[in-house]
């Protein structure tokens, strides 16, 4: 992850929850009490967010001291101790629930996405993320999705042209769409064109566009479409697509199957913090 991006989110985190300052730990914690901590995981997934962590606190307060006992990617068991602290308890305590916050966040994302990656092993198709994400924490989420071995698809608008349905209509027509689009863009640039049904793959080959992009189409639509277009394009498909058709829809020759459910949809991994010796 970037640092300064990274260092901006969490940055801004900390304000959001600190406030004008944590009354709790104030009237109970002695600033000067010192003593180790550790955050463990009560249920199995893929983690993702110890380089957050560690930021939390270097901004929080340099002088608590980390040491992760996992690192990102790994599958981790209910129970297992993912980091250990030290340092200012009223610190470590101040910057327990924002830690917790993203990495539950990161991890439940990745998890999530190496669900779906497994699903789909065998088949030559890649799983991607999509731009359904949380405002402000795109860049961390879309990096869990890579932890949990998936892609990533547009980071935003300006990362690639994807002309939609409502472009489409603006456009007067699919293939007037692609023309206005090849017209402004550099040479090497790809454009993708989103359809709705196999007439509309027809006229995206015919525009000669780079890739198709699949959308809420039933599966033999899907194989049909994959029939027309017969490796002149990429094909991807998008809309309506679970952990219980995955396979399905990976059997049907597509090369990519994004997913918005691996940003949005997000069951958050339980982790604690708790003082040792509790």
């Amino acid at each position: 992850m970037h640092g300064l991006l990274l260092e901006r989110v969490v940055r801004r985190a900390l304000e959001e929850d600190l406030g004008h300052g944590d009354l709790t730990t104030t009237a109970i914690c002695p600033p000067d009490e010192k003593g180790p901590a550790r955050i463990l995981c009560k249920e199995e997934a893929i983690l993702s967010g110890i380089e957050v962590v560690e930021m939390v606190y270097r901004l929080l307060d340099p002088r608590v001291e980390l040491q992760a006992l996992a690192q990102d990617g790994d599958r981790i068991t209910p129970g297992e101790v993912v980091v250990r602290l030290s340092g200012p308890l009223a610190s470590i305590l101040q910057g327990e629930r924002t830690a917790l916050n993203f990495l539950q966040l990161l991890s439940g994302i990745a998890t999530r996405t190496a669900r779906y990656v497994e699903l789909v092993r065998g088949f030559p198709v890649r799983i991607v993320d999509t731009r359904k994400t949380l405002p402000g924490l795109r860049a961390l989420q879309k990096y869990a999705v890579r932890v949990g071995g998936g892609g990533n698809h547009r980071f935003g608008l300006s990362d690639g042209v994807l002309i939609k349905e409502n472009h489409i209509a603006v456009a007067g027509g699919l293939k007037e769409a692609v023309r206005r689009a090849r017209s402004m863009l550099p040479l090497l640039t790809k454009v993708e064109v989103e359809v709705q049904d196999l007439e509309q793959v027809k006229e995206a080959l015919k525009a000669e566009a780079d890739a198709i992009l699949l959308d809420n189409m039933r599966i033999e639509d899907i194989k049909g479409a994959v029939a027309l277009v017969d490796g002149r394009m990429l094909v991807e498909v998008s809309g309506n697509i679970t952990e219980a058709n995955i396979r399905q829809v990976a059997a049907t020759g597509v090369d990519i199957i994004s997913l918005g459910t691996l940003t949005k949809d997000v069951e958050a991994v339980d982790f604690s913090l708790l003082v040792e010796g509790l």
